[in-house]
């Protein structure tokens, strides 16, 4: 199984929980749903866009072979290649969500929250 990450704040989160899919904030403006594959990607963006932040985050454990909206590897500004899910993401897909959590000033993914 291929798993790629999807962070979300969980007050966002929590309207979808329940719906058959998940579309982020920015998905209007973006036209695709930022994604990330390998833990250690997954803490290097999560500091990087997450930096400030002080809310509770999440990360969306996402079977990358489940979803049904096109998935694209594109370059971003770092030179790295991230998958981007150009459509809505199933709820089906997401196979797991896990809290983020601030160890010594960085994020790395914590316990899961799906009960």
């Amino acid at each position: 199984m291929e798993t790629i990450y999807c962070l979300v704040p969980k007050s966002y989160w929590e309207q979808w929980v329940g719906k058959d899919h998940y579309l982020p904030r920015d998905y209007e403006q973006e036209g695709f749903i930022h994604a990330t594959k390998g833990e250690d990607l997954l803490t290097k963006v999560a500091d990087r866009v997450y930096a400030h932040y002080t809310e509770a985050l999440y990360v969306l454990l996402v079977e990358e072979g489940k979803i049904s909206s096109p998935v694209k590897y594109e370059q971003a500004k770092d030179g790295l290649l991230y998958p981007h899910v150009y459509g809505p993401l199933q709820q089906s897909a997401i196979y797991d969500v896990r809290e983020m959590k601030r160890v010594e000033g960085h994020w790395v993914m914590g316990e899961s929250v799906r009960s």
